[in-house]
């Protein structure tokens, strides 16, 4: 039963992230889609521009003023709490995920490191890395815009190293996206809603807003908006252990976000100029490129002769040994009620149709058993190697 409640505590507290998320990511991008659309080229007096748009059988006129109506309306929508909501359900999940098993998903297998010093590294992390990104961004670097992101960018990389050298791989690529998204949302926090109060305020008082704050929320909205796509690969990235499993895990991780990056940046100019129309060929050509490099060497087929004979019936307990506490129908594990991904591992049958997967994580990544709470040595990793690649055969 408590098995049964975790699972669906996780799927619940995933579930809101995602709902959240989506709320928060999808306000940006309109934003930034309405403010590179807008119509600047005779705007009535007082106004920046105007956009006409349809859009569910109806037809809208948005218009962005200089400063501010003659009047300001009695209701004004402020866009803030998708991004906390969004940060603190990444918490908790985080926090129920990770923290609370730290012994089976966030460090690595044989990791000397203490599992209370790993959770009070990734979550001091956390901190550490918003107080560095800050004082980066209110320093003369701020001023450099292109200086400083292509510095951002080296800090995320290298935490993205360190990650990858103390955690498992999945714990290392979440805590990045978990360092992206404090920095994004500290950005709304600290610097992007007070630049909003403080013009909200000067336009009721009748004074001169404070000019700085206008420019430092633009420059922390403009990474909010580049960072994105690599926080949305992040979320998914779970789903592919050949990115977070490889040794160069840290490595594939930044050449994805590079690429992210250059799609993003493309989408935030082809309204003004096709400059970048090259990006998005580029990005699938370094997609392409990506996967050629990153996948996993294949061990050669054994000759016929080299297969011992029975060599299934080793495999089969091998894998009854290590794997079917938790792959099976009724798993005997007490961390999960049902088989984590639907896969099950209790027939010959099923054993044989999930060879590659199982090569991908017990022998190429060597992921599984999570955590190897089982203790699969090598050589069992070596001996079901070889047996899928002299063909998988179970007769």
């Amino acid at each position: 039963m408590e098995a049964h409640l975790t699972e669906w505590l996780n799927l619940a507290i995933r579930w809101i992230h995602m709902i959240v998320g989506i709320a928060w990511i999808g306000a940006s991008f309109y934003f930034v889609w309405l403010e590179n659309n807008l119509d600047r080229r005779t705007p009535r007096e007082g106004l920046a521009g105007d956009l006409w748009a349809i859009h569910g059988g109806g037809i809208y006129h948005l218009e962005k003023y200089k400063l501010a109506p003659p009047r300001m309306p009695e209701k004004l929508h402020w866009f803030k709490w998708e991004a906390y909501s969004t940060w603190l359900s990444g918490i908790a999940l985080l926090t129920a995920v990770y923290y609370l098993n730290p012994g089976l998903y966030l460090l690595a297998p044989g990791s000397a490191l203490p599992p209370a010093a790993a959770v009070a590294l990734g979550f001091g992390s956390l901190i550490a890395g918003w107080l560095v990104y800050d004082r980066l961004c209110d320093s003369p670097l701020g001023r450099r815009p292109a200086l400083l992101g292509g510095t951002l960018f080296v800090l995320i990389v290298l935490a993205a190293w360190g990650y990858s050298q103390v955690f498992g791989g999945r714990a290392a690529y979440i805590h990045i996206g978990a360092l992206i998204g404090t920095l994004m949302v500290g950005n709304v926090f600290r610097i992007i809603m007070p630049a909003q109060r403080d013009l909200v305020r000067a336009i009721e008082e009748g004074r001169a807003p404070d000019p700085r704050l206008p420019a430092k929320g633009l420059l922390r909205s403009r990474h909010n908006n580049y960072l994105t796509l690599p926080v949305l690969f992040i979320m998914i990235s779970n789903h592919f252990p050949s990115t977070y499993g490889s040794p160069w895990n840290w490595a594939i991780l930044a050449a994805l976000s590079a690429l992210s990056v250059l799609v993003r940046h493309y989408f935030n100019t082809r309204h003004r100029s096709q400059r970048f129309a090259w990006a998005l060929p580029a990005a699938a050509l370094g997609l392409l490129c990506l996967a050629f490099v990153s996948a996993p060497r294949q061990t050669p087929a054994p000759a016929a002769a080299s297969v011992p004979a029975g060599q299934f019936a080793r495999v089969a307990a091998v894998i009854e040994e290590r794997c079917t506490a938790c792959h099976s129908a009724r798993p005997s594990s007490p961390l999960f009620a049902s088989a984590p991904g639907g896969v099950m591992l209790d027939s010959p049958e099923q054993i044989r149709a999930l060879a590659p997967k199982i090569h991908a994580q017990t022998v190429a990544s060597q992921l599984m058993p999570l955590g190897n709470l089982t203790g699969m040595t090598v050589e069992e990793r070596e001996l079901i190697g070889a047996w899928i690649a002299a063909g998988a055969k179970i007769d």
